[in-house]
């Protein structure tokens, strides 16, 4: 998994100052290029781009899984354990909702996996997830 390619995934928001602090101090992403309308950010080695536009309602809807309304649309990073135990540890600190608090999901089964989801400031729901067993990304059951 160490030879994965960047992603690259521009989202919207209504308020930069509010991303740029969101995404730079809360989540520690550090910021890349930028201009009036934009910001480039790097979250754990991929490009993200905060794109401001007029407010709109990010989530689009839930879906049901092990138990918990999923925000859909939603997206984040795999990364490992211990890298997403300090990153639960660091919302906590800095007070971040969760609409999903951290947890372990289908324990036990193919697929175990930590998992944790919150919205950002201009409504973009975000999940980070980590695997003990990174090979179990894709399992089937």
């Amino acid at each position: 998994m160490t030879d994965l390619a960047p992603f690259h995934i521009a989202f919207p928001v209504d308020d930069l100052d509010a991303a740029r602090h969101f995404y730079g101090s809360v989540l520690g992403c550090p910021e890349g290029r930028s201009d009036a309308d934009w910001i480039d950010f790097n979250l754990y080695g991929h490009q993200i781009v905060a794109h401001r536009t007029e407010r709109r309602e990010a989530v689009a809807g839930h879906n049901p899984v092990d138990g918990h309304a999923v925000p859909v649309p939603h997206f984040g990073v795999v990364l490992l354990p211990a890298d997403w135990q300090a990153l639960a540890d660091r919302l906590v600190a800095h007070g971040v909702a969760f609409v999903i608090e951290p947890q372990t999901r289908f324990a036990g089964q193919p697929g175990e996996q930590s998992t944790m989801f919150f919205i950002d400031p201009a409504g973009n729901a975000l999940e980070f997830k980590a695997f003990a067993d990174i090979r179990q990304l894709f399992a089937t059951g």
